[in-house]
């Protein structure tokens, strides 16, 4: 007997509610029905799953090992069906987009609106992740069609490079002694004190590479996992933020400085295979929409050196 999607979803769903009642409430099952599909799995598989105590249920240490595997079956057949039916035409579903937190800010607005005034009848669902290494991994995983953010090293499917994202150093009003839009190098902010990320965060790299590279190491006023959040501490006068330019609205009155050296990330869209045409679709619009730094930025600080 093979195991179905079925059994899969079945284990899944009594772990993520712990209980079988719930369970079976959720999946619209009678409970002997669920507990049969959940015994005839742990037969397949050579071992009890679960532990059933008196108020809820534990995975036994082969559950532990088979739960991740059931979740990433359940998501590839899902990602499989949605992608079947729009290769067939079909104008309804969902395009799941892979993306880091600061990218789903400052990125993908504009070119998700261009997108969807062509397939207003699909839905996006955005899975979003603070670390280039998480993003990679779940697409790896089949999480999502099609991935925004940095360029993957060694990637073998489909890539394509939309462009390079700038950063720039966000303050509050007089915190320095520079008018905004001031190119400032890394190396005289030696003394000051940073809003900087979580170790989760792939901006944590990015302020530490760029901070090591002027000969220091960054002083920390707080950490936080949000570029929005570092923003706005930053306009609080908590310390200064490097974060990219996109994420900058026009109405912000703090001080806009451009670090020097300047502070790149060149980004990418990418898929496992090659797109089909709704994805590809998606593809055209964030290659011909982006504007990686926006206008009101350049407006401010110039244009990059050449």
């Amino acid at each position: 007997m093979a195991i179905s999607l079925r059994q899969l979803e079945y284990f899944v769903t009594v772990v993520d509610e712990g209980s079988f009642t719930r369970a079976a409430e959720l999946l619209r099952v009678s409970q002997p029905g669920l507990s049969h599909q959940i015994q005839a799995l742990e037969r397949e598989l050579g071992g009890p799953l679960l532990e059933r105590l008196p108020r809820k249920v534990r995975l036994t240490p082969a559950g532990r090992t088979a739960l991740p595997h059931a979740r990433a079956s359940l998501a590839h057949a899902q990602r499989a069906s949605s992608a079947a039916r729009r290769a067939s035409g079909v104008e309804t579903g969902e395009l799941h987009v892979g993306t880091l937190y600061s990218i789903s800010t400052g990125v993908l607005p504009g070119a998700l609106h261009t997108w969807r005034r062509s397939y207003p009848e699909l839905q996006v669902h955005l899975v979003e992740f603070p670390h280039t290494n998480e993003l990679v991994a779940a697409m790896e995983a089949g999480q999502a069609d099609v991935a925004v953010g940095p360029v993957p090293a060694d990637w073998d499917g489909p890539c394509r490079v939309i462009g390079v994202e700038e950063f720039v150093i966000a303050t509050a009003p007089d915190a320095l002694p520079y008018p905004d839009g001031t190119q400032v190098p890394m190396v005289d902010l030696a003394q000051q004190e940073w809003v900087h990320y979580t170790a989760r965060s792939g901006l944590s790299d990015i302020l530490n590479t760029a901070c090591a590279q002027a000969g220091f190491t960054p002083r920390l006023s707080v950490r936080t996992e949000q570029s929005s959040s570092a923003l706005s501490l930053a306009r609080a006068g908590i310390g200064l933020a490097l974060l990219p330019g996109n994420v900058i609205p026009k109405h912000y009155d703090g001080v806009l400085l451009r670090p020097d050296p300047p502070v790149l990330r060149p980004l990418a869209v990418y898929t496992r295979v090659r797109p089909d045409p709704i994805t590809a679709a998606f593809v055209s619009a964030i290659s011909v929409e982006t504007l990686v730094t926006p206008t009101h930025i350049t407006e401010r600080l110039g244009s990059l050196p050449e």
